[in-house]
């Protein structure tokens, strides 16, 4: 019923940013077309942080960033000309296709302080469409369906599933849902993918008799259906259809090597478009540029 159980690698993004890198994995690339899957935090930050622990304007292609907050508050701002904050159950959803620039600043919490833990996901794109035009969406209340049943309560961030579909526009068939369960709740998993996962950020579940703590992603077999919880706890459940061999350096991912080339040359050489509205500094490309698939990443 589990192919793998995959925990996460700790990471710093700098200036303190630290995450809980899930995906990629060595011995397992992609959960259909989730190509990453960060867990940030969570992370208490002190009123008046340095500016160091932002994420500065950098670029992407080939994929679209998911960013879902369980608490706190990130502003976003793109080459597009949006200037969005999300909030927790609220997604900001950026397909960056042939190419986009943004940056995720913390700034109620350098204002306040804040508390940070969410996830930032990646999906892949359809070959056809990996150089598609940007796009940028925000998503909140009814684009975001809820339920609650027998101690589950369930938003669906993505895709089709729980007979719900979600208002962010997808390229590829795919579900991606978060569930906040009671201590013996038991919740269904989508089926109909080749390919699916559950992903625990706080407390504990157990599958086939074996409990399974925070910070483990469960890659599941066809046969799985239902996982239960034994405290409180905060699952993300996502799957879709395969869609090929990707390859990811640094923000970028591709079909294609001589692509991610491409985009990472236009990044050094100032052909790609900053935020007008966080135009004064950038995130540089990394001086030693890893092999295609293994490179650092930004958001």
């Amino acid at each position: 019923m589990i192919e793998m159980v995959i925990e996460q690698r700790r990471r710093n993004l700098g200036g303190g940013l630290e995450v809980g890198r899930v995906l990629p994995f060595a011995k397992q690339r992609m959960v259909g077309p989730f190509i990453f899957f960060d867990h940030m935090g969570p992370l208490d930050l002190a009123p008046g942080i340095d500016r160091s622990l932002d994420v500065r304007p950098h670029p992407h292609i080939g994929l679209a960033t998911v960013t879902y907050l369980f608490a706190g508050e990130v502003m976003h701002r793109d080459s597009l000309g949006y200037e969005q904050v999300v909030r927790p159950q609220e997604v900001n959803w950026m397909t960056a296709g042939r190419g986009i620039t943004h940056s995720e600043r913390f700034e109620r919490a350098r204002a306040q302080g804040d508390h940070l833990h969410g996830i930032q996901a990646w999906v892949a794109l359809p070959t056809e469409l990996e150089e598609i035009a940007p796009t940028f969406s925000h998503h909140s209340g009814s684009d975001l369906p809820q339920w609650n049943d027998a101690g589950v309560v369930g938003q669906l961030i993505a895709g089709s599933a729980y007979g719900l579909t979600a208002s962010a526009e997808t390229h590829s068939p795919l579900f991606y849902a978060h569930l906040d369960m009671v201590p013996g709740a038991t919740a269904e998993i989508p089926g109909g993918h080749k390919e699916r996962a559950i992903y625990i950020a706080t407390g504990a579940v157990e599958m086939d008799g074996t409990r399974y703590e925070a910070g483990r992603m469960l890659v599941l077999g066809a046969a799985a259906s239902s996982v239960r919880a034994v405290e409180q706890s905060a699952v993300m459940v996502l799957g879709g259809e395969p869609l090929g061999e990707r390859f990811l350096y640094w923000n970028f991912v591709s079909s294609s090597k001589e692509r991610l080339a491409q985009a990472a040359s236009d990044w050094k050489a100032g052909r790609m478009k900053l935020p007008d509205a966080d135009d004064k500094e950038f995130t540089p490309l990394p001086e030693d540029p890893a092999p295609p698939g293994v490179g650092p990443a930004s958001y």
